[in-house]
C-alpha cells in the first residue's frame, strides 16, 4: 500500500458536516440499491441522487461513492 504525502491526501470534512440527508443517501447506497431505486425511496429524480452523491464525494474529498460509503461505515455512520 502506497502512502501519499500529506499535501496529496484528500481533505476530508468532519462527520458533523455531513447532513442527515447526506447520511440517508449514503445509507441507501450502502445497501447496494441502484441509483434509480434510491431515487424512488427518497422521492427524488435519479439525476438529483447522482448530483447529490457527487457533491457528497466532493465535500469529503473522494472520487467515488464507494470510498464515501467505506469512510462513513468505518466511522459507524452508515
Amino acid at each position: 500500500m502506497t502512502v501519499l504525502p500529506q499535501e496529496m491526501r484528500p481533505q476530508r470534512v468532519p462527520p458533523r458536516e455531513i447532513s442527515h440527508d447526506d447520511l440517508q443517501l449514503l445509507r441507501l447506497l450502502a445497501t447496494g440499491l441502484p441509483m434509480d431505486a434510491v431515487a424512488r425511496r427518497l422521492q427524488l429524480s435519479e439525476r438529483t441522487v447522482r448530483r447529490r452523491t457527487r457533491l457528497i464525494c466532493d465535500r469529503l474529498g473522494f472520487s467515488t461513492a464507494i470510498e464515501a460509503i467505506v469512510w462513513a461505515a468505518r466511522r459507524g455512520l452508515v
